[in-house]
């Protein structure tokens, strides 16, 4: 009975021997999703949270070294979440399986205090190590996780961009503070190093040039990150990023992509690491059937924002077109007034709205939350920037580029007048241009609300990429309702933009 017994014992220390000799750790990552949950999502471009789910499940229970991460600015972008502020999608990620999250600076859309309530009611942790109450310097969330997988210790650590200060609105951060993420992470190594095989930095930082703080100089900077799981940027880094010893990986945005970070481990040491990004098909072919827990939680989700879309959520003094050959060749009053809440709501000196933003009419007298969102269903941003004098020009230029065609880059404005010649060629065509009744000077910088889709250089609005963001102002349709009620429609009568002369105007299109 005892050789029977001690026969046992071997083999399960063998076994477990092999288990630390080699073992392969998994590393699924998403990012950016902005609430992109449905394979519907961004034109169909996205792969949707029940076929990611069922893809990493069918992973997990092949391999037990196996985790989901996100990387944050996954709570708020669309109305079927942001309509319940974001407690619609807390049902969903917990049924996905997700291991950790951090917080991106859109995760505090709906003000700080509200975050650490969502993030008690996830069944996993959301991470930020660098994230502090300015009352008294202690963490808001909790900094970091040790998972123990097959064998394998892997420390887990949040970081949040300090960007997020401004890069949502100001007022939803005012009793916290971003800290230095380059000090934060060296505090974590020193902690988790020691007791990890592998650790892993989950921040929402980003690529970007124009970031002082961004994955890379962490990476630099520091000593013992193996794997940086990144977001913010919405750069999809297709085989990683290496610097030193840390591979840095990041999926670009709205879930066109599931990343998968592989990292062999023997004897607690890393052999080798590898990243790479899987398309849908690469998705379905992990598990060809979509997570049902996930499309039955969906539905229920679109079944109570559809009751909270129904209730009065302001009045319309008259009804306000949107039709498409308006909009698209002309200034507009819902153009007028769309473009004059963007400059209210982002205290800036111009604003502009392009006519392929407005999908709906605004009806007269009671308008309900759908009215609201049927105008603006794409989730998009506002954000206030800098832009000197010049690329103003160019940009007026560019909108009444392709007259008397269709065009959904065409603006609407607010803070200026101007004039164009469509008679002459493009990009020669515009003429006066007044902002805040002075004449345009091409060498002073002006402050402009602009929607994040044109700041990426949407609709060819190049010159409005890379520039100085002042501070992020919310969502197109909530900016829009808050304007309706706080202000209403004073001066929306068009006048703002004088077409010159006048050519022939296709029927249709």
């Amino acid at each position: 009975m005892f050789k029977k017994f001690l026969g046992v014992l071997v083999a399960v220390f063998l076994l477990n021997s092999a288990i630390c000799a080699a073992a392969e750790l998994v590393i699924f990552h998403t990012n950016d999703m902005h609430c992109r949950i449905q394979s519907t999502d961004d034109g169909g471009q996205s792969i949707g949270l029940a076929e990611l789910a069922a893809a990493v499940k069918s992973v997990k229970a092949k391999n037990p070294a196996t985790l989901w991460l996100d990387a944050g600015d996954t709570l708020h972008g669309m109305p079927n979440i942001n309509i319940s502020n974001g407690e619609n999608i807390l049902p969903l990620l917990n049924a996905a399986g997700y291991d950790a999250m951090t917080a991106g600076n859109h995760d505090f859309n709906y003000g700080s205090a509200k975050l650490e309530r969502l993030a008690k009611g996830l069944n996993f942790p959301l991470l930020d190590a660098n994230v502090v109450r300015r009352s008294n310097g202690k963490r808001v969330f909790k900094p970091y996780k040790i998972f123990k997988l097959n064998g394998i210790k892997v420390g887990v650590f949040g970081l949040s961009t300090p960007e997020c200060a401004y890069k949502t609105n100001p007022s939803n951060v005012t009793t916290i503070e971003f800290q230095n993420p380059v000090d934060a992470a060296n505090e974590m190594i020193k902690k988790l190093r020691p007791k990890c095989d592998v650790l892993i930095a989950l921040m929402h930082m980003g690529v970007d040039a124009s970031s002082e703080y961004t994955s890379e100089r962490i990476a630099r900077e520091t000593d013992g990150i193996d794997l940086i799981v990144d977001g913010h940027s919405h750069t999809a880094l297709a085989d990683g990023i290496r610097i030193k010893d840390t591979l840095i990986v990041q999926t670009g945005c709205y879930e066109h992509f599931l990343g998968r970070a592989t990292i062999d481990v023997e004897n607690h040491k890393i052999v080798s690491k590898r990243a790479e990004l899987l398309d849908a098909d690469d998705v379905k072919a992990l598990a060809p059937v979509p997570d049902k827990q996930i499309l039955a939680t969906l539905a229920e989700v679109n079944n109570r924002a559809e009751k909270l879309l129904d209730e009065v959520v302001a009045h319309s003094d008259k009804e306000l077109s949107s039709y498409r050959l308006l909009v698209r060749r002309n200034e507009s009053e819902l153009g007028n007034l769309t473009a004059d809440a963007y400059r209210w709501a982002a205290k800036t000196d111009l604003a502009i709205a392009n006519g392929g933003t407005l999908r709906a009419d605004l009806p007269a007298g009671d308008v309900k939350r759908r009215d609201i969102l049927a105008i603006f269903p794409f989730g998009n941003t506002i954000r206030a920037v800098e832009i000197p004098g010049a690329a103003v020009r160019e940009m007026l230029e560019h909108s009444v580029e392709y007259y008397p065609a269709s065009f959904g880059g065409f603006l609407s404005v607010s803070g200026m007048t101007f004039s164009y010649d469509p008679s002459k060629p493009p990009k020669h065509r515009v003429a006066d241009i007044f902002i805040g009744g002075q004449p345009l000077d091409p060498n002073k910088i002006y402050t402009i609300a602009v929607a994040n889709f044109q700041a990426a250089g949407g609709d060819g609005f190049d010159m409005l990429k890379d520039l100085k963001i002042i501070r992020e102002c919310g969502n197109y349709d909530e900016i829009f309702l808050n304007y309706l009620n706080a202000v209403g429609m004073p001066d929306i009568a068009v006048g703002r933009i004088i077409r010159l002369v006048d050519v022939p105007v296709p029927d249709e299109e």
